[in-house]
């Protein structure tokens, strides 16, 4: 663990340059609006340690596979989300001297980032070899309100010397990812010029043919009006340039206003892209550089009046959830149903920026909740609209009649993660994209979205489930052999029990819809049937069979649940027996020791309990979690969440506390020591998840929702709002008991500690313990 941010409710501070931190520093600090997002690099020349990164959203490079070996059934390419053309940069030479921080002494320096307000700060005093002294202010902020555009507030003041500025702010398109494999160029140049004094360049990626077009409009201010100043604009292949001349006295400030839109093929006819770049910015610069913060305060102000959760009583666990849910609102806005949550966001390069079951699993609940029934359907409309990819890429596996196989990692449909016991056998995937249909429609009531979309996916991923379970002679029992369950260091185990607890549920749950939408919806039904080929009859006695012969791996002497055949023939140790040296054993061990450990990655088995738990009695579930959570390392971002849930529902509130700490400020105390590589967006939503179902005990039982609160003794209060059918739900708990608020169209009847309360739209009730 890591602590070198000071703790504040609204704002992440760090006072101080270290050169060793700033590579962590640009991924903390990360801006993004869900168009687009960029690591916090400094806009001047920066010539230590850094990871610079601008992302656009849905503009990926289909970077080819490195294997040792290959497989049949292997994706061609590994899908990288691509580190854009760097639109913030400026070349600042005082007298002859570049502004680098790396090549001079930082008297003072602070960074903030105002999560209230989407907005970033920046502030220092340094100085070069020679004694000339400078002090910098920067603002930037990527307009929420605009989604195309951003903008850069940058003054210098030269304190004890005159002379000469030389400046050139520029957007530049040389650039490359970090993580290329065969160090290809991403970008192939377009055209760049000037038109109606905006800098454009045009760029579009090799192989996906993305275009992208920035145009860039900079003004320069002085507080000496004796100031004078020259400007032109340079272009070259991939780069253009407004500069300028200046010449100063000491203590003038030079202020710089830098304006940019970023456009993408993805919304506009590439032949019109310069044009719509020059309009959305000509828009901005006339409001201006006041009106559009003006309109990002208002625009967060907006998000957080539903969004925010308020805990009274323990500032480090405020700032953890404010900066989860502020990265999450940056990353996903809802508004493409083209696009969807990659793990790092806009903050890094690592897993390509893609889509995997993190959004189904940890994130919808999150966007449901906090944005609204639009938001969420948008993310389900994502795989409803990649079904045929899905199909084809179980065809590749073998499957067929219509059986889809939803990707591990995806940016279109198509799989593109070349690990085989990721790609072909951690296929709960499958399973975690049917549950979030089901989650989907408890939160709304939407039955019309299952009619018109849901149930189409469901046949498809049960086909999948019908084919891949086989029938064992020896136990007579249906099995699913040869796969890796959530937890990740187990491999080509059989009958992970996660695995086919949610692959018999998702058969179960489908022929519940079958019988709803062929009874309700009779239209919708037949189109269903002549889309898929669906032969009910026949298909679904094989269903029913195997769940009628499902086999579920326990222990009858301990009363567990087994994680996969086989697991108590492993040696049992405790990760209290691990010695602090070999932590995380992911980077002391090898992987053959891993897998022939008992130590377990993330939830597993405890995994389903938490999707499921109404199915179980809570003795059960304290068994297993108690057998499981002791061998548990939570070495995946995604792991404390679940554990604080079912740590709070079982009453062991100390552990819940500090495993909900740990998912909360997973990032910004560097529990992992891979900061520098990119935030874990989609583990923040877990975060949520560990309050709201874990502190605040919300879960949905039939159609209603029920509230178990169980508070932190450190904690005065904890307030949070959820979307509920057609209701805002405001909810405030605090060590006395629980007050509830419920604005909407029609009243809501839900549970306190299990005892039903109906409360009219507009009112608010309280219940005391």
């Amino acid at each position: 663990m890591l602590r070198y941010l000071q703790e504040d409710e609204w704002l992440i501070i760090e006072e101080g340059l270290d050169r060793e931190n700033q590579k962590k520093s640009e991924s903390l600090f990360s801006l993004g609006n869900g168009h687009m997002g960029m690591r916090a690099n400094f806009e001047e020349t920066y010539s230590g340690p850094s990871l610079r990164g601008l992302y656009l959203a849905g503009i990926y490079y289909p970077d080819k596979t490195r294997v040792g070996w290959w497989k049949n059934g292997y994706p061609e390419y590994f899908a990288k989300v691509l580190n854009a053309p760097n639109w913030i940069g400026m070349k600042l030479v005082f007298n002859g001297s570049e502004l680098d921080l790396e090549q001079m002494k930082v008297d003072t320096f602070c960074r903030t980032l105002n999560m209230k307000e989407g907005i970033l700060n920046r502030e220092f005093v340094a100085s070069w070899p020679d004694g000339k002294r400078i002090r910098v202010e920067t603002e930037r902020f990527l307009s929420m309100e605009r989604r195309e555009i951003g903008a850069i507030r940058y003054s210098a003041t030269p304190l004890n010397f005159s002379g000469i500025l030389e400046a050139s702010l520029f957007i530049e398109g040389n650039v490359f990812n970090e993580d290329s494999n065969y160090d290809e160029t991403f970008w192939e140049p377009v055209s760049q010029a000037v038109i109606d004094d905006y800098c454009i360049l045009h760029t579009r990626t090799g192989k996906s043919n993305f275009d992208i077009c920035m145009a860039m409009h900079t003004e320069c201010s002085l507080s000496n009006d004796h100031t004078s100043v020259s400007h032109d604009q340079i272009l070259r292949e991939k780069y253009v340039s407004d500069h300028y001349n200046i010449n100063f006295l000491a203590g003038d400030k030079i202020r710089f206003t830098k304006i940019v839109s970023v456009t993408t093929s993805r919304d506009y006819p590439k032949e019109y892209l310069e044009e719509q770049s020059i309009k959305r910015l000509r828009e901005a610069t006339t409001a201006g550089y006041r009106k559009l913060r003006e309109e990002q305060v208002l625009s967060w102000e907006k998000k957080w009046r539903t969004g925010d959760i308020i805990i009274e009583g323990d500032i480090s666990a405020q700032q953890g959830i404010r900066f989860n849910i502020f990265q999450l609102n940056q990353t996903y806005t809802g508004h493409d149903p083209l696009l969807n949550i990659g793990p790092k966001g806009f903050t890094g390069e690592k897993y390509g920026g893609s889509t995997y079951w993190d959004t189904e699993a940890f994130c919808l609940p999150f966007y449901m909740s906090t944005g609204g029934k639009e938001v969420a359907r948008n993310l389900l409309l994502y795989r409803y609209r990649q079904l045929d990819k899905a199909i084809e890429n179980a065809q590749k596996l073998g499957f067929n009649n219509g059986a889809a196989l939803f990707p591990m990692v995806t940016m279109n449909g198509e799989e593109c993660h070349n690990e085989w016991e990721i790609t072909f056998e951690e296929i709960h995937r499958n399973g975690a994209i049917a549950f979030a249909i089901y989650n989907y429609i408890r939160h709304t009531g939407d039955e019309q979205y299952l009619a018109e979309y849901g149930l189409e996916v469901l046949i498809a991923i049960s086909r999948f489930w019908s084919q891949r379970f086989t029938f064992s002679d020896p136990l007579q029992k249906f099995v699913i052999l040869g796969v890796t369950g959530p937890n990740e260091y187990e491999n080509n185990v059989n009958n992970n029990w996660y695995t086919n607890y949610i692959a018999a549920w998702t058969l179960f749950w489908t022929l519940d819809c079958i019988e709803l939408i062929r009874d309700k919806y009779n239209l919708d039904w037949k189109l269903i049937l002549e889309k898929t080929n669906f032969n009910p009859d026949p298909e679904t006695s094989r269903w029913f069979t195997i769940l009628n012969h499902l086999h579920l791996p326990s222990d009858e002497k301990s009363g567990i649940f087994l994680q996969q055949d086989g697991y108590l023939d492993k040696e049992q140790q405790l990760v209290t027996d691990l010695l602090p040296a070999e932590r995380p054993i992911n980077q002391h061990w090898s992987w053959d020791r891993i897998l022939r450990s008992c130590f377990i990655k993330q939830a597993d088995v405890l995994q389903g309990l938490y999707l499921f738990e109404e199915n179980f009695e809570k003795e059960v579930i304290k068994r297993n979690f108690d057998f499981y959570e002791p061998r548990t390392v939570h070495e995946s971002s995604l792991s404390p969440c679940v554990h604080a849930i079912l740590a709070s529902r079982l009453g062991y509130s100390e552990l819940a506390y500090e495993l909900y700490l740990r998912t909360s400020r997973l990032d910004l105390d560097d529990y992992n020591h891979e900061i520098q590589e990119g935030c874990h967006i989609t583990s923040m939503a877990g975060t949520w998840l560990a309050l709201v179902e874990g502190f605040g005990g919300m879960r949905i039982i039939g159609d209603h929702l029920h509230f178990n609160p169980c508070l932190p003794i450190k904690w005065k209060s904890l307030t949070f709002t959820v979307h509920f059918r057609n209701t805002i739900i405001s909810i405030n708990i605090n060590q006395s008991g629980i007050r509830i608020h419920a604005g909407g169209i029609e009243e809501i009847e839900l549970f306190i500690n299990g005892k039903g309360y109906k409360i009219k739209s507009g009112t608010e009730i309280t219940i005391n313990h």
